[in-house]
C-alpha cells in the first residue's frame, strides 16, 4: 500500500492529456471544470518496469499548508505491478524549482504515497484499462476487455465537470457547481482531515499491505449510539465501542488533529472532541485509517532533516495487545504479548500453523465434523478469557455444567466460555462462541471473576487408557498358542479352496446373465490393466477394447466389495436394461478375481464437471437440467417399472456417469436391494455415502425413498456447483442442505445457483423451479416426498411442485416415528423376477 520508508523515485510524464487542471482552494464545490467531459485515460500510461510502484495523476491539488504533498486522483499499482485501482491518494513531490507544477508538466513523485480512497480495490483492473468520463455525466471504469468495473451511476445528472478539492474529496458537480457524486460518501478504509463520517457508513480494510483485496472480518462502523469495531462475518462479534449519541445532524470528522463529533445544525463549527482518540499534536498532514490487523491508526507525514517526506503511525484504540482479536490468531493464546497453542494433558489435539510465526495461530489436528457428533468432546482451559462475551443470548446458562452441555448439543459451537462470579451457587456467565479467535490469558483472575475456556475437539474414537491397552495385549499374547495357530491356519486353507470352487459354480445356473469372461481375456482387453479411467472404494477402473468395442472394466478389491455386493451387481444390472441405466456387458468370477465389464461412458463421472476438478468449463443449464432429467428417469424405472422395486441406496455424483454427448446414467448397483410389490419397506444395515443418506436410515427401516432424498442432494450439486459438504467453505457454509435451508427460509433461493456459471443466472426462474423440486425430494419425511415417477412429470412441466414444504430437511422425528414391519432377506433374487427391458 505504499507504506515502505525508503525512498523511491519515479518520473511521471503526464503530456497530452485533455484535462483543464484546476484546484478549489475555498469549498467543497468547484467554482469550474477541472477535467471536461468525453474525456478518456488509460492505466498505466506512466508504467515503469521493476519500480515499486506506477501513478499515473489524473487531477491533483496541493495540500493546504504543506507545498510537499498533493491530493492526486489516478491510477495506482503497487509492486510488482500487474494490476491497477482507480483512486485518491496522497504523494511527496518533488521537482528542480521546489515549486508546485501543473498537471500537463512532469511531475517527480517520491515514496512513500497512501491510497486514501479506492473504487475498485476488490476489482483491480489490468494494464490498459480505461476510466471514461462520459459525454453524459457517468464516470465509468472498464476493464481492458471492456467489463464494467464501476461506475457512479450519474448519467443524466447533469454533471458539468470533476475534480478534487483540498481535502482530498473527488468530486463530480453540476452546471451550478454544486456537489451530485463525491468520493467522501463512499468510504473504504480510511478518513480525511474534515471528512464527515455519518451514522451507517462501514470502514472496511484490505487484507494486508500487500494486498489489495477486501477483507471481511474486521469493519469499523458508526451506530446511532457510538463508535464500534466488529470482526467476523458469520456472527460479528465487538471488540471495541465508544458511546456517543449520535442525533441528528451530527457526524464524526477530523478536525484539528482530533476525532470530533460535529452539529450540521449548528450555525459556527464547534466540534466537541472525543479525547480517547485524541491524535498526536502535529502540524503535518494527517489521516486516520482502519487496518487488516483490526487497529485504528493514525498516520502522518514527517520531513527529516533533509526535508525528506516519511510516514510515522500512531495506534488510536486503547487496547492492549492480547485484547485484539487476532493477535495470536485462531485458538492461539496470548499471553503478555506472547502466543501459544492450547495443550491437554492427555494428547495434541492443535498444532501452529507455522512454528516459525506464532501468531499465525494454531490449527485442530482433527477437523470437527457434524456428521460425527458422538466423537466431540470438550477440553478445559483455565484462566483463560475472551475478547467477547455475549451473556444476554445464553442467560439461562447459569452454570457451568449447562455452559458445556449446550455447546456439546450445538454443532455450530466451537467453544465454550464461562465466567464465574464466585458466589456460593456457582453461577456465572455462559458464551457460546461459533469462530474462534484469539484467546487470551485471564488478568484478573480471583480478583474479579474466573474465567475457563471449553474447546471443542473431535477424537477419532473413545479414549483408551494405556492400563486398558496393555491389559488387552496381555489377554491377547496368553491366548495365542502354537497349535491354536496351526488349526486355525489349516481352517482357512480348507474354507478357501471351497470358497473358490462355490465361486466358481455361483452364476452357473442363473438364466439371463451377461456374458462370462475370463480374467486373462480381460488382461490383454485392458492391455494389462495399464489405462486407469478412476478409482474407488470398491476398486479400479481401466479402459479396455473387446472387439469393435470399448469398454470400461472394473476390478474389484475383495476387501472393499465383497461376494454378496457383486452377486447383487451382476444379477440385478445383468438383466434389466435402461437408456439412463449403465450398460453391463460382462463379468468374471475366477478364483479371487471378481470384475465387471460396462459400456464406455467417455465423459466419466458427474463429478469431474459440477466440482470443477479438471478446470473444465461450467455446464449450461440446458445441459444441467438434462443431466437431471436423466437421473430421475433411470431410478423411475428402478423404482416403479420392474418387478420388484429396485432401491439403488448410493446415488451420488461419483455413480452417475456421462457419455459423450453428456446423457448421464445410473452406475454402481453394488448396494442395491430390492423390495417386493406387497412390502411397504424393509430392515436393512445402514449402507451408502454419508451427506447423501436420508433421516430414517437412522432406523434401518427404508424404502425406495431414500433415493428420491439422495436424488435432491446431487440435484443441489449440480445447480450450485459445490460438495454436498465442502470443509473449504465458510463457517455455516460447510452443509450445502443447512445452507439451502437459510436460503429458503429468507426467500434468497437464487444465491445457491451457481456462481461460475453466467448461464445459470439468465435461466434463473427456471432454476429455481427445479431447486423447489429438489427441496420436495428433501422432506424429511418420506411420505411427503414424491416418487420419482412424478418428479419426471414435474420436470418436464406436466406437474408442479407441491407448495407448502417444509425446510427443516435434517428432522429426525419423522424417520424415528415410523412403525416397525417385517424384515426380508438381503440376497438378491433369480433374474426371472425382473421384468423386461423398456
Amino acid at each position: 500500500m505504499g507504506l515502505v520508508n525508503s525512498l523511491f523515485f519515479v518520473l511521471i510524464a503526464i503530456a497530452g492529456l485533455a484535462i483543464q487542471a484546476h484546484c478549489d482552494y475555498s469549498a467543497d464545490y468547484p467554482p469550474g471544470p477541472s477535467a471536461n467531459l468525453s474525456t478518456v485515460w488509460k492505466s498505466g500510461t506512466n508504467h515503469q518496469p521493476g519500480s515499486f510502484y506506477t501513478v499515473d495523476p489524473l487531477i491533483t491539488c496541493p495540500v493546504p499548508g504543506n507545498q510537499s504533498l498533493i491530493f492526486a486522483a489516478g491510477f495506482y499499482c503497487a509492486k510488482p505491478c500487474n494490476s491497477y485501482v482507480f483512486g485518491v491518494f496522497v504523494a511527496v513531490f518533488s521537482n528542480h524549482t521546489g515549486e508546485f507544477l501543473p498537471n500537463y508538466q512532469p511531475i517527480w513523485i517520491v515514496d512513500p504515497i497512501v491510497v486514501v480512497w479506492s473504487a475498485n480495490r476488490d476489482h483491480q483492473v489490468q494494464l490498459n484499462a480505461t476510466l471514461n468520463f462520459t459525454s453524459g455525466g457517468d464516470l465509468v471504469l472498464q476493464d481492458d476487455d471492456n467489463s464494467l468495473v464501476w461506475s457512479t451511476n450519474t448519467s443524466g445528472q447533469s454533471i458539468a465537470g470533476m475534480t478534487i478539492t483540498e481535502l482530498g474529496n473527488l468530486v463530480l458537480f453540476d452546471q451550478h457547481n454544486r456537489s451530485v457524486w463525491q468520493s467522501f460518501d463512499h468510504p473504504t478504509d480510511t478518513l480525511l482531515p474534515r471528512q464527515p463520517v455519518l451514522e451507517g457508513m462501514i470502514l472496511r480494510p484490505n487484507s494486508s499491505f500487500a494486498d489489495w483485496t477486501v477483507s471481511n472480518q474486521f469493519y469499523f462502523t458508526v451506530l446511532s449510539d457510538g463508535l464500534y469495531a466488529f470482526v467476523g462475518s458469520a456472527q460479528p462479534q465487538q471488540y471495541y465501542a465508544f458511546a456517543a449519541s449520535i442525533g441528528n445532524n451530527r457526524y464524526f470528522t477530523l478536525v484539528n488533529g482530533s476525532l470530533a463529533m460535529v452539529d450540521a445544525s449548528s450555525s459556527t463549527l464547534k466540534p466537541q472532541l472525543l479525547l480517547d482518540f485524541k491524535l498526536p499534536l502535529s502540524s503535518s498532514f494527517q489521516c486516520i485509517r482502519f487496518e487488516y490487523d483490526g487497529h485504528l491508526r493514525v498516520y502522518e507525514w514527517v520531513a527529516d532533516e533533509r526535508l525528506q517526506m516519511s510516514l510515522v503511525a500512531h495506534d488510536l484504540f486503547q487496547l492492549e495487545y492480547c485484547d485484539y482479536p487476532t493477535a495470536c490468531g485462531e485458538y492461539g493464546i496470548c499471553s503478555r504479548g506472547q502466543c501459544s497453542c492450547p495443550t491437554a494433558p492427555d494428547a495434541a489435539y492443535f498444532r501452529q500453523i507455522d512454528y516459525r510465526t506464532p501468531n499465525l495461530g494454531c490449527a485442530l489436528e482433527t477437523p470437527i465434523s457434524c456428521q460425527s457428533m458422538q466423537y466431540h468432546q470438550l477440553i478445559a482451559i483455565p484462566n483463560i478469557s475472551y475478547f467477547y462475551y455475549n451473556y444476554s443470548i445464553e442467560a439461562e446458562l447459569g452454570d457451568e455444567e449447562s455452559c458445556r452441555r449446550s455447546c456439546l448439543t450445538t454443532c455450530s459451537c466451537k467453544a465454550a466460555m464461562f465466567r464465574s462470579y464466585g458466589n456460593i451457587n456457582g453461577g456465572g456467565g455462559c458464551s457460546l462462541v461459533t469462530e474462534v479467535l484469539s484467546l487470551q490469558v485471564d488478568q484478573f483472575k480471583q480478583v474479579y471473576h474466573n474465567d475457563s475456556a471449553y474447546l471443542k475437539i473431535q477424537v477419532r474414537q473413545p479414549h483408551q487408557t494405556a492400563k486398558k491397552r496393555v491389559l488387552l495385549g496381555l489377554l491377547l499374547a496368553g491366548s495365542i498358542a502354537l497349535s491354536i495357530l496351526l488349526i486355525f491356519s489349516l481352517e482357512i486353507i480348507r474354507r478357501r479352496r471351497k470358497q473358490e470352487k462355490d465361486d466358481e459354480d455361483e452364476f452357473a445356473n442363473i438364466p439371463g446373465m451377461p456374458m462370462r469372461l475370463t480374467f486373462e481375456k480381460l488382461k490383454v482387453a485392458t492391455k494389462e490393466f495399464s489405462d486407469k479411467l478412476g478409482e474407488g472404494g470398491f476398486g479400479s477402473v481401466f479402459k479396455g477394447q473387446l472387439g469393435d468395442e470399448t469398454v470400461a472394466v472394473k476390478q474389484l478389491d475383495r476387501a472393499g466389495q465383497g461376494k454378496k455386493e457383486f452377486s447383487a451387481e451382476v444379477q440385478i444390472i445383468g438383466c434389466i436394461q435402461h437408456i439412463n441405466l449403465v450398460k453391463l456387458i460382462g463379468f468374471c468370477a475366477e478364483k479371487t478375481h471378481r470384475l465387471l465389464v460396462y459400456e464406455y461412458m467417455s465423459r466419466g463421472s458427474l463429478e469431474k464437471w459440477i466440482y470443477y476438478k479438471e478446470n473444465n468449463a461450467p455446464l449450461d443449464w440446458c445441459t444441467r437440467r438434462r443431466i437431471v432429467t436423466d437421473i430421475a428417469k433411470g431410478l423411475s424405472y428402478l423404482h416403479e417399472d420392474c418387478r420388484h422395486r429396485i432401491a439403488h441406496l448410493d446415488i451420488k455424483p461419483q455413480n452417475i456417469l456421462l457419455d459423450d454427448s453428456f446423457n448421464a446414467k445410473v452406475s454402481d448397483f453394488g448396494l442395491s436391494k430390492l423390495i417386493d410389490r406387497d412390502e411397504s419397506q424393509v430392515v436393512t444395515r445402514m449402507r451408502g455415502t454419508p451427506g447423501y443418506m436420508a433421516p430414517e436410515w437412522l432406523t434401518s427401516q427404508i424404502t425406495e425413498k431414500v433415493d428420491v432424498y439422495s436424488f435432491g442432494v446431487v440435484v443441489m450439486e449440480i445447480i450450485s456447483g459445490r460438495k454436498n459438504l465442502d470443509y473449504s467453505q465458510p463457517e455455516g457454509s460447510v452443509q450445502l442442505i443447512t445452507l439451502l435451508q437459510g436460503k429458503a427460509e429468507n426467500g434468497q433461493l437464487e444465491d445457491m445457483i451457481d456462481e461460475n456459471s453466467d448461464d445459470m443466472r439468465l435461466h434463473k426462474e427456471e432454476v429455481v423451479e427445479v431447486m423447489k423440486l429438489a427441496m420436495w425430494c428433501l422432506q424429511s419425511d418420506k411420505n411427503r416426498r414424491p416418487a420419482m415417477s412424478l418428479v419426471v412429470k414435474v420436470i418436464e412441466g406436466e406437474k408442479d411442485v407441491e407448495a407448502n414444504l417444509d425446510y427443516n430437511f435434517f428432522d429426525l422425528s419423522p424417520a424415528i416415528s415410523v412403525p416397525v414391519c417385517r424384515s426380508t432377506s438381503s440376497a438378491p433374487p433369480a433374474a426371472s423376477i425382473l421384468s423386461a427391458p423398456r
